[in-house]
């Protein structure tokens, strides 16, 4: 039987531009190693076949010395420039595979991600074809108006946080991609909005990990380094 391929797409691709620095976050030293080594690594030691890297304009070259030659990624088959926005990175990165049958992206911005994770992504996106990493959400969640005055409180129960990876079948993805850049909608947040607005493809919640953060602001890189016992 032919093994299922597997692609991992890593984006590392954004300023940061609230972490107030002149760094980009995903560069920026997380104990010892720079943020976007810990999913690399995560993904290098998981059941992905190979892994495209997204990085910045200008950065493909540091990218490949100062990190993937550097921690010996070699899984890292791609490094891209990305576009300008989340979704054109995506698209790029896509745009790039010519074979394979699924697709697991992820933030470079998340360094938490866990082999658990990964390997749960994949084993239910062969099931239900896209599926998206999140948590329930603890707090109460307020609707509000232009105003920010509440209007509705949701049922918590039924709302969660959604994080990366979010995996889906290649051609569904692929698919949902030409449709929305047909369309040039740009008000999309995250690619399980994209399949959902393009396709008719469910999109099945499975948990993460409350550990699972974003590196978006200083505070958040000080969090990471307690996950991370350092």
């Amino acid at each position: 039987m032919k093994k299922e391929k597997v692609i991992a797409i890593v984006l590392a691709a954004g300023k940061g531009k609230r972490m107030k620095s002149d760094t980009a976050k995903q560069y920026m030293m997380l104990g010892k190693y720079p943020v976007i080594y810990y999913s690399l690594k995560q993904f290098e030691q998981s059941g992905v076949d190979e892994i495209i890297l997204v990085v910045g304009e200008g950065e493909v070259e540091y990218c490949s010395k100062e990190i993937v030659e550097k921690f010996q990624i070699k899984k890292v088959t791609n490094i891209i420039e990305g576009g300008k926005e989340r979704y054109e990175s995506v698209y790029h990165a896509l745009a790039t595979i010519k074979e394979g049958e699924y697709v697991l992206i992820h933030d470079g911005a998340r360094p938490m991600i866990t082999e658990e994770i990964i390997a749960s992504s994949i084993e239910n996106v062969k099931q239900y074809r896209a599926c998206v990493v999140g948590v329930p959400v603890k707090d109460t969640i307020k609707f509000v108006d232009k105003d920010n005055y509440a209007k509705e409180t949701p049922d918590r129960n039924f709302i969660w946080a959604v994080q990366t990876p979010q995996s889906f079948q290649l051609q569904i993805i692929k698919q949902a991609y030409e449709n929305m850049m047909v369309s040039e909608d740009k008000s999309v947040t995250d690619d399980a909005m994209v399949v959902e607005r393009y396709t008719k493809q469910s999109i099945k919640m499975i948990m993460g990990s409350y550990e699972n953060i974003k590196i978006t602001t200083p505070e958040d890189l000080a969090i990471a380094k307690c996950f991370l016992i350092i």
